[in-house]
């Protein structure tokens, strides 16, 4: 993972926590009420995913204890992890690309509202991803994968060498010379694994995306509310499908690349598919970013005309984040996938205790900031939702009051302590397990592992309510929290 040079060294610490009575006033636990996204308190815990649903797709009884355990907090509104919008085989991720999905996410939705009381709204992200292959064995690409062209036959003067006579050719070539034969693509291919992008026009399947997408999310959004989702997030954020056409990476000449407001077509497009599918009484918003932070790449100033233009057309929520993408990745082992989180970008979007002069605390917060100014100066509403290395009750409550966001988001923070939102509520801050952004977490989601906090995982494994991770070592959900006089 990448580091900022300085490698200053943090701990997470709080000063001081509100009184019951002095949360019971403040910001953070006042209601939101917006068209479509009513809140009972400010407190939003954003998408992350678990990897505890099975290769089919499905909802799992450990996905429904991972989302009830953070509803037993009680957050305002809780963000159910990306979830594909395709049919296809991804994994140990959700899915709700088909109608035989809906049952599964039903009884998600009921646990949530069950063991939140009915105070939590749930919502879930809905993505789309194109084709990543893992990284392969030099010799697997050369005598399978990769496609022999007359350019590597010119570059090598074997024009007229059996096609197995070029591959071993190029298998015996060293680093420095394949640069001279392959292509970026190629080279891109061997050392980091195949990755489809939005601008390969020559792959049918990417040249009609945007025929394909609008029907694809609608009919996902449509799902959703069939299964009592309180509403929707359209992922238009980090390395995937609908951020790569936002991205000023994205050169697509087919009217839907290029200018900022050709990038924003598909992405507005599918918005009004998934509204006209969904009905106007119905909570949809996406997760964008407010900076790619990478070279070339979409800046707060693009994230300022893309919110404008978001809330112009109708969304509820704009929820911002930062970085994760695959244009800085650090290159997988053999046998592993990219991972967008690896290189400068996937810091800002994970910063860890190991940081810069600025720490790993709040650094999306002044983009966020710009972005809701830039929504409120076109005379827009729209609720924005801040995240990135918020703790502490301090930090959420001065970004609701000096306007810089209208509902603050916790990932990490509320990992190590699903119960972060009751406690402060109800005047036992000082009882909350503070995340030390150690990005443990970051680690075991790479490797697509059941995704614990080291904070807790290990803590009372005998427990008669611990369910345990596959590996038998870790536990699933935090412990059980239960306040004095209980």
């Amino acid at each position: 993972m990448w580091k900022p040079p300085e490698r200053i060294k943090y701990q997470t610490t709080v000063e001081q926590w509100p009184t019951k009575q002095e949360a019971a006033k403040s910001h953070v636990y006042s209601a939101l009420s917006a068209p479509n996204l009513c809140l009972e308190q400010r407190t939003w815990v954003p998408a992350m995913v678990p990897w505890r649903a099975s290769e089919e797709g499905d909802v799992t009884q450990n996905v429904i204890d991972w989302y009830a355990r953070f509803a037993e907090g009680r957050p305002g509104a809780l963000v159910v992890e990306a979830t594909g919008i395709r049919d296809i085989p991804s994994g140990p991720l959700l899915r709700i690309s088909d109608d035989r999905y809906i049952a599964g996410l039903q009884r998600l939705t009921d646990a949530v509202k069950e063991a939140s009381n009915g105070r939590t709204r749930v919502l879930i992200q809905l993505i789309d991803f194109l084709t990543i292959r893992r990284r392969p064995e030099a010799e697997a690409f050369f005598m399978r994968f990769l496609t022999v062209t007359a350019a590597h036959r010119r570059a090598l003067q074997m024009e007229h060498a059996s096609e197995a006579g070029v591959r071993q050719r190029l298998a015996s070539l060293s680093d420095i010379t394949l640069e001279a034969v392959l292509s970026l693509r190629e080279l891109e291919s061997l050392r980091q694994g195949y990755r489809e992008r939005i601008t390969d026009m020559h792959l049918s399947a990417v040249a009609a995306l945007p025929e394909t997408l609008p029907t694809l999310f609608s009919q996902a959004a449509k799902r959703a509310k069939a299964a009592g989702f309180d509403g929707v997030e359209l992922h238009y954020a980090h390395a995937y499908t609908m951020a790569s056409f936002l991205s000023a990476t994205n050169t697509r000449a087919d009217g839907y690349g290029g200018s900022r407001e050709q990038r924003l077509r598909l992405p507005l497009e599918v918005y009004e598919a998934v509204r006209a599918a969904v009905g106007e009484d119905y909570a949809v918003g996406c997760r964008f970013l407010s900076d790619e932070t990478i070279a070339s790449g979409s800046d707060v100033d693009d994230a300022c005309f893309f919110a404008r233009e978001f809330a112009r057309a109708g969304m509820d929520f704009l929820s911002l984040s930062r970085g994760g993408k695959f244009d800085d990745a650090k290159q997988p082992k053999v046998g592993w996938a990219a991972y967008p989180y690896t290189g400068r970008s996937g810091y800002e979007c994970m910063p860890s205790y190991v940081s810069d002069e600025q720490g790993p605390w709040g650094r999306n917060t002044e983009p966020v900031a710009s972005v809701r100014n830039a929504v409120r100066g076109a005379g827009f509403v729209t609720p924005v939702i801040s995240t990135g290395g918020i703790h502490s009750f301090d930090q959420a409550e001065s970004l609701l009051v000096e306007g810089k966001a209208d509902v603050v988001g916790l990932a990490r923070q509320a990992l190590a302590d699903p119960d972060w939102f009751e406690k402060v509520r109800l005047g036992h801050g000082e009882e909350v397990v503070l995340c030390r952004y150690s990005n443990y977490c970051e680690g075991l989601d790479q490797k697509h592992k059941q995704v614990t906090c080291e904070l807790w995982d290990r803590a009372a494994l005998d427990a008669p309510d611990a369910v345990l991770a596959s590996d038998g070592k870790r536990r699933l959900t935090a412990p059980k929290w239960f306040p004095e006089g209980t």
